[in-house]
């Protein structure tokens, strides 16, 4: 198996399920004992989001690109960033170092291709839903997005920032978010993007009248694809 570099931290929780849904992965492929060979380089979130907030991401790049340095160092062969939030500064992170990042957007956007679906909503917090690095490498995938809803994005952030990074579930939040997706089902589009790896925690990407594209769940999985590439 190949060593996978994971860039954690960003939230905890998220990072969680990244590693949760890798090691159940590995297991059902390989059986027995075996768990994937990983590298974690978990960041300190409060330092991180202490850039967003200033909007400074020069600050943030910082972060992640000694995270991604300190991963190749240490053997890792490719890298997942584990948020989607922190891939508006994914192209100066692979400008750092010579092993591969897998873009989340772009397995994302692979597997709605393969689905054939070509109208979607993009659900996330802010940065994502609202600015242009996000939407624009789905669409380089032939997916047309409806518009950016950013009220609903700002409740998100607060939903998110608030209660998701530091593990609370708020079933206020739950109930927010399910009829949003109710709402959402009514427009023309085959699909909704979950695009935060936190918001997994409140919705049931299970349960939804619309095809969800957990992209934590995509991304892990490409992790995995990754790891079993002999």
């Amino acid at each position: 198996m190949r060593k996978l570099g994971l860039i954690g931290g960003l939230s905890w929780t998220s990072t969680a399920r990244y590693y949760e849904i890798i090691n159940q992965a590995i297991h059902r492929a390989k059986g027995g004992q075996h768990s994937a060979r990983l590298l974690i380089e978990s960041l300190d979130f409060a330092q991180v989001s202490g850039c967003i907030t200033q909007e400074d991401w020069d600050c943030a790049s910082g972060h992640l690109i000694g995270a991604a340095q300190r991963l190749e160092q240490g053997g890792a062969e490719a890298l997942l960033i584990c948020a989607n939030s922190m891939h508006r500064i994914y192209d100066r992170i692979q400008a750092s170092i010579a092993i591969p990042i897998i873009h989340i957007a772009d397995v994302v956007g692979t597997r709605m291709k393969a689905d054939r679906i070509d109208r979607a909503a993009l659900i996330g917090t802010r940065n994502v839903m609202t600015e242009k690095y996000y939407r624009q490498r789905l669409v380089s995938h032939g997916v047309s997005l409806l518009p950016a809803d950013v009220a609903l994005a700002e409740r998100i952030d607060r939903i998110v920032y608030d209660e998701l990074t530091v593990g609370k579930i708020n079933r206020d939040s739950e109930r927010f978010m399910k009829s949003e997706l109710t709402d959402i089902a009514k427009e023309d589009v085959q699909a909704v993007v979950l695009a935060c790896t936190e918001l997994e925690m409140i919705v049931d990407v299970k349960a939804n009248v619309l095809p969800i594209y957990d992209c934590t769940e995509i991304h892990a999985m490409a992790g995995v694809d990754f790891i079993l590439s002999e």
